[in-house]
């Protein structure tokens, strides 16, 4: 299943490994790693980064909107998933 990270930008969400802040040092190095790498993904159309979602393919990616809105999102999928599976 699909859920947005803002800006008609989506992600799959098999793929996440965690959604953190973007603020502290080691989180940042790991975004210039990932940038040298050519694993860092942009989707927050020049916003300024509030989350950053790691995948599972270790691609990092930016997103414009808070982690606890991302999370929440992944919530209600989740319950919308666990309820059509359990009516099947």
């Amino acid at each position: 299943m699909m859920i947005s990270i803002g800006y008609r930008n989506y992600i799959s969400m098999e793929r996440i490994v965690s959604i953190i802040s973007p603020d502290s040092r080691p989180t940042k190095n790991m975004i210039n790693g990932a940038r040298e790498k050519s694993r860092l993904i942009d989707a927050t159309m020049g916003k300024k980064t509030k989350s950053v979602i790691v995948t599972n393919s270790n691609h990092v990616v930016l997103s414009a909107n808070s982690p606890d809105t991302i999370v929440h999102r992944t919530q209600a999928l989740g319950k919308k998933a666990f309820l059509i599976e359990e009516g099947e």
